[in-house]
């Protein structure tokens, strides 16, 4: 075991008021702790003895918890970590020598695309994900877990190769063994990034795709990328439209429901998956990139709403629910394009493909109409 990491486990106490007259009480914050730490110790007891020690020892060092299940113990944001992780399971790992892992550190950190390989090749339990912007270490100590990350930031930013940082891993562990005390097992010998910097989100791969608008630099593009923003914003909006209509539609396939119900829904999802598609194509020949703005972001999170509600239904209240939400979502869209969409386009094409969408989205809402009017009777 590592001495720091032995030394720190006597760091939690519970915080109790010395004002009681008799009988110390716990602030609420301590109660909570108390509540957790329990918790806690009554769902590891069950485990097996390694992951069960590390458990211990991160409770010692960190407190309570801020998960807790029967398959892990999660702390967010503690020491110079966004994360860690307790895991319930014994993976044989056999670098540097034989042990298991169970304990998983993870911090705020970009890998460069050209790191990647690299940071595996030194050691394959490092996990990377470079959109969130993380990097995690598992081992069974959380000194060699911050050793890792240490050699990691090396290999990052060229101090070390990976034949080297292999090497400085075993030297550096046969010092810790022997009570020297190495820095790159005591701390972090570099500073994680700030919260949300080390996040890539990477880029569109299909031809015609919306881009963010945090992605779009006007000033850069010029008057010319301004004049086209409000077609950018009218294609990006039919695209959102089109999307929420297909994953609804998705849903409903999953479902029991009625044969005429689920031929609607077969049919809504081929005609604005199909649509969707023409509006991107449409983008592409119109020299038009769509923008998702923050409007055409609201109308995702508000159809991620509604379909949020209707997910948990099956048989004839999904039914009822799904026809209702077509009828209310169709005579919205109807309403956008006469009342906003072909207002504000401006390019000649894209006013016929709005046009075009419009008699669609009428004959849908007319089929559900229909449909809505059985389920009645």
């Amino acid at each position: 075991m590592n001495i720091a990491n032995f030394r720190s486990m006597c760091g939690c106490a519970l915080v109790f008021s010395f004002l009681a007259p008799a009988v110390a009480i716990a602030t609420p914050a301590a109660q909570g702790a108390m509540t957790g730490m329990a918790a806690a110790n009554k769902i590891v007891a069950a485990w097996p003895e390694r992951p069960r020690l590390g458990a211990h020892q991160m409770l010692a060092k960190y407190g309570a918890p801020h998960e807790i299940t029967a398959k892990q113990l999660v702390w967010h944001k503690v020491g110079a970590f966004k994360r860690i992780t307790v895991y319930n399971l014994e993976t044989p790992h056999d670098f540097p020598l034989p042990h298991v892992d169970y304990l998983e550190h993870t911090i705020e950190y970009n890998v460069p695309q050209e790191k990647v390989a690299d940071l595996i090749r030194f050691d394959a339990s490092s996990t990377i994900n470079r959109t969130v912007g993380e990097l995690s270490a598992r081992c069974d100590l959380e000194g060699h877990n911050i050793l890792t990350l240490n050699l990691d930031h090396d290999i990052v930013t060229g101090k070390k190769t990976v034949e080297q940082a292999r090497i400085a891993f075993g030297e550096i562990v046969e010092q810790d063994v022997t009570a020297k005390h190495p820095p790159y097992v005591e701390a972090l010998q570099f500073q994680p990034a700030k919260a949300l910097t080390a996040a890539f989100s990477d880029v569109p791969i299909i031809p015609g795709s919306p881009v963010r608008m945090a992605d779009v630099d006007v000033d850069a593009k010029g008057a010319n990328a301004a004049k086209k923003m409000p077609d950018a914003e009218v294609l990006s909006t039919v695209i959102a439209v089109d999307l929420n209509e297909v994953l609804a539609a998705a849903e409903a396939t999953k479902k029991k429901i009625s044969a005429p119900v689920m031929d609607y829904a077969k049919m809504l999802h081929a005609a604005h998956g199909e649509n969707m598609v023409k509006a991107m194509k449409l983008g592409q020949k119109i020299g038009v990139t769509p923008i998702d703005t923050m409007a055409v972001d609201k109308m995702k999170i508000k159809g991620a709403g509604e379909l949020a509600a209707l997910v948990l239904l099956d048989g004839a209240a999904f039914e009822r629910s799904y026809i209702d939400l077509m009828v209310k979502g169709h005579t919205e869209v109807i309403a956008m394009i006469d009342s906003k969409l072909l207002k504000v386009a401006q390019a000649a094409p894209l006013k016929a493909f709005l046009t075009q969408t419009r008699s669609q989205i009428v004959a849908n809402l007319d089929l559900a109409k229909k449909l809505q009017i059985t389920q009645k009777r």
